[in-house]
């Protein structure tokens, strides 16, 4: 028989809901906002429906605790404004309470929404615990300087994303023992913890697509081939279409970014004017492409079908909107962040690979 409880403001509430605690959320959110006082565990243990040392858990970022719990006291953190006491912690566990997410060039990420996004998700687990979110642009230097910060103490741990096949900076920090999560596979095959899209699914979702639609003289707009996301999706594409019965496809190699889509598609109409389908490997580089198209006269879908990558805003934004495969990129980020405070909390923590399922999201483009 379910126990009744009585929660502020004399609202009741049964045992068997207290992981459902969004009512709870709300109301606590009205009893904060008028009498202003400074939140504690046991106020945040009390809206969550758990215990204080459950909420003292996930605040230090003890990753054993059950997901849905953990989730539910981080919502309950978010909404009483409970604020940790950073200094108190680390002295406790002598860390720094921050984390490097180390990105491309500068040049790279603007306009880019992939990395918004990828902030966007890191945030999501990391905000709540109080752990700060320190951006690094990649250079000449900065593998020195980070493993500099992760010795020094000033960082805990580092979210890597799109390494290229010569980039020495995983090895480094592998090296150096520090714990290091990347956004996809590493180039080189290296004991490391990394959370991808199935990129090679990706692809062939494409390639299943267009030739389901009638197109028999398909291309693809490549990403960067040196890094894996690029590689792995031109692999996928090729080897669907080859199983399909269309093994000749023509491939034109972009750098994932609108400039470079729209060079590849002047390239292609150039060289094979009879293209009647096309799979673009980012929604980005798909921006830039239709433009060139309207510009020499082809209807999209008509006189070709274009299918991008990614599931951006930069899908929406295309004209007609792009049917596009869909990787969860705000999921995948937080999915980082989980891996990458297991390691902290463990240092023997297993090295793992998670890999999440893309869809195919169809709009008026193919």
């Amino acid at each position: 028989m379910n126990q009744r409880r009585h929660w502020p403001g004399g609202w009741k509430r049964t045992e068997s809901d207290s992981l459902n605690g969004s009512a709870r959320l709300y109301r606590y959110k009205e009893s904060v906002s008028r009498h202003q006082k400074r939140v504690t565990l046991e106020e945040v243990a009390r809206v969550a429906g758990v215990s204080r040392a459950t909420v003292s858990r996930v605040v230090n970022g003890v990753t054993s605790v059950d997901e849905n719990i953990r989730q539910t006291v981080e919502r309950a953190i978010s909404s009483t404004g409970y604020l940790p006491n950073l200094a108190a912690r680390s002295l406790v566990t002598r860390r720094a309470d921050a984390i490097a997410l180390v990105l491309p060039s500068e040049s790279r990420i603007v306009g880019d929404p992939f990395f918004t996004r990828i902030v966007r998700g890191v945030s999501t687990v990391l905000r709540p615990l109080g752990v700060h979110l320190v951006l690094m642009m990649t250079g000449a230097d900065t593998g020195d300087q980070v493993v500099a910060d992760l010795r020094q103490g000033r960082l805990d741990g580092v979210i890597l994303v799109h390494t290229y096949q010569a980039d020495p900076l995983p090895t480094l920090l592998l090296q150096s023992r520090q714990p290091v999560v990347l956004s996809a596979r590493p180039a080189e095959p290296i004991p490391i913890t990394y959370v991808d899209v199935n990129q090679t699914a990706g692809g062939a979702l494409a390639a299943e697509h267009l030739v389901a639609r009638g197109c028999t003289r398909v291309a693809t707009i490549t990403g960067s081939l040196d890094r894996p996301p690029g590689h792995d999706r031109l692999a996928g594409f090729r080897d669907a279409m080859a199983e399909l019965g269309q093994p000749d496809v023509v491939s034109v190699e972009g750098n994932f970014t609108r400039e470079s889509g729209a060079a590849a598609m002047e390239q292609l109409i150039a060289e094979y004017p009879d293209v009647d389908g096309v799979f673009i490997a980012s929604d980005l580089m798909a921006e830039g492409a239709l433009p060139v198209l309207r510009k020499h006269g082809r209807r999209v879908p008509d006189d070709m079908a274009v299918v991008g990558f990614d599931d951006s805003s930069a899908a929406l934004s295309c004209d007609p909107p792009l049917t596009t495969v869909r990787q969860p990129v705000e999921d995948m980020a937080a999915e980082m962040a989980r891996q990458l405070l297991r390691q902290i909390d463990r240092v023997d923590t297993p090295i793992r690979s998670v890999i999440f399922e893309p869809i195919l999201v169809v709009r008026q483009s193919a």
